[in-house]
This record gives structure tokens, sequence and C-alpha cells, in this order.
């Protein structure tokens, strides 16, 4: 029953409560894997100091302060208080003392030094503007500076053979989101806002889910967890009723589908992007 035409709403989709900061936290550790290979891959190395943007609970931040070492020096903003308390916590647990977090819109901000890299996970498509984004973290790299970004894809999501609960749960994220102004599938507009800033063109990665039923359980109750996430929105925009969706028994329900269809389940793609600015 989605409603393609109806306005978007720039308004962060996913909020910042305990429950979606929680959310967060476990995403990561399926995350951690692919993230960390990109920022390798990219350059992260020892002794740097790093901007990470949009630090959530902090996972991003803390994987960048591993990678730096005690050497190195790691600044997380997050535009939300409750965002950076979380993060904070997150880093004085780990004893970390080569990371901070302080709160506001990265693009904006002064910092006391430059940066070696910019770094962010799943930032770039809740931007009104990722081009104007982009050039704003800019200015804060050193010449030879990293922009390194991992970013959602969902356009290659399916199920072979089709898993109808599990094709239509899909199709109620990237509805909500593409309504919402916050379209997660975003390989298709990584390149031109990467020209669009005037940086030089990106290098690009992929990587994406596929699991038969024996291993598909963390990425069905990841879109059992993000459709109760933006449930509400999902109700907004006309996308679905909450009894359509029936949150509390949609993980076991994707789960049991998929098991008896002996289903492939194509999910989220991971899309890795850097370049080097400034040389």
């Amino acid at each position: 029953m989605a409603d393609v035409e109806r306005a978007s709403d720039p308004t962060y989709i996913l909020g910042h409560s305990e429950r979606e900061l929680a959310r967060l936290r476990t995403q990561a550790a399926l995350l951690e894997p692919v993230t960390r290979r990109y920022l390798q891959e990219a350059g992260i190395t020892a002794g740097m100091r790093v901007l990470d943007v949009g630090s959530g609970a902090g996972d991003v931040a803390l994987l960048a302060a591993d990678l730096v070492g005690p050497a190195g020096e790691v600044v997380g903003t997050d535009a939300v208080a409750t965002a950076v308390a979380a993060a904070t916590r997150a880093a004085e647990e780990r004893s970390l003392e080569n990371v901070r977090f302080q709160q506001g819109n990265p693009a904006e901000m002064t910092f006391d030094a430059p940066f070696d890299a910019v770094v962010g996970r799943y930032f770039l498509p809740f931007q009104a503007d990722p081009a104007a984004m982009l050039r704003g973290l800019a200015r804060h790299l050193a010449p030879g500076g990293l922009l390194v970004f991992h970013e959602p894809d969902f356009s290659c999501v399916r199920s072979l053979p089709p898993a109808p609960l599990y094709d239509r749960a899909c199709r109620w994220i990237i509805d909500t989101t593409r309504l919402s102004g916050q379209s997660w599938s975003f390989l298709d507009k990584v390149y031109p806002a990467f020209l669009q800033a005037e940086l030089p063109a990106p290098t690009l990665r992929m990587q994406t889910f596929v699991a038969n039923p024996s291993h598909a359980r963390p990425w069905l109750w990841a879109v059992g967890d993000m459709v109760e996430s933006i449930l509400p929105a999902i109700e907004r925009h006309r996308v679905a009723t909450a009894a359509e969706v029936d949150v509390a028994t949609l993980r076991e329900r994707l789960l049991a589908e998929v098991t008896q269809r002996d289903c492939v389940v194509v999910g989220r793609s991971e899309i890795g992007i850097w370049t080097t600015v400034g040389q």
C-alpha cells in the first residue's frame, strides 16, 4: 500500500533511542569485518589522526582507534547528545585514551588540527546534500588526506526461490527510506556526489550478504530490527500497517519461511568508498 508520491521527510528516520543505539551495536558486530577491511585498504594506519562522522554508538570510531593505535588519535562526532554520551561510555568501558567524542555537525565544526582521514559508516545517505557535506568534510583534511566511507545499498536484495515475506519486509525498508528522503540504495548516488563536490573520483568496493537457511538468521534478525526501528515511518508513509508487519513475530516468521522454502537470501550490499584529497 505504499504511496510513492508522498513528500519526503528529511528527519533522521532511525532516531537515537536507547533501543536504536543497541541495534547499532548489534549491527556493528556484523559489519565490523567489512568496515575494517575497507579502512585498511583505503590506507588507515597506525599513528593517523582520524575524524569519524555520524558516530552513533561509537563503533567505527573505536575500530579506527584500534587501527591507528596509541600513537594515533580519533575524534568522533554526532549531532545528537545521547549518541555522543553512549559513544563516550563505550570508549571509557574499553579504557581507550586515543578517542573522544564531540557533538555537532562535522561539516561546520572547527578542530585544533587537520586530520589525516575522515571516515564514516552509514552517514552520507542521511544527508540532505551529500556533495555539500563532502566538501565540508574535505576542508578538515591535511594535504593527501583520505575520505573513507562505508555505505549501504539495497538494490540487489532478493530471495531464490522467492520468499514473499522476506521480499516484502525488504520492500518496506526500501520504500520507507526512499519516501523519507534517505534512500539506502546509495551506489547510484556515490560517484555523482564526489564529482559534484569537486573531489577526486573515488575507489569503490562492494560486498553483498548471501546465505542459505543455515546461515541466514543474523541477516533476517537484522531485517526485523530495521523494520521495528522504522515502523512509525512505515505507517506514516502508508507503506504498511502495524498489523501487516506484526513486528513481534516478524523475525521468527522470516526464518521459518526461508527455512521451509529452502531459500537463498541476498541481503544488503556494503559499499566501500574512498579517495585522497589535495595531493
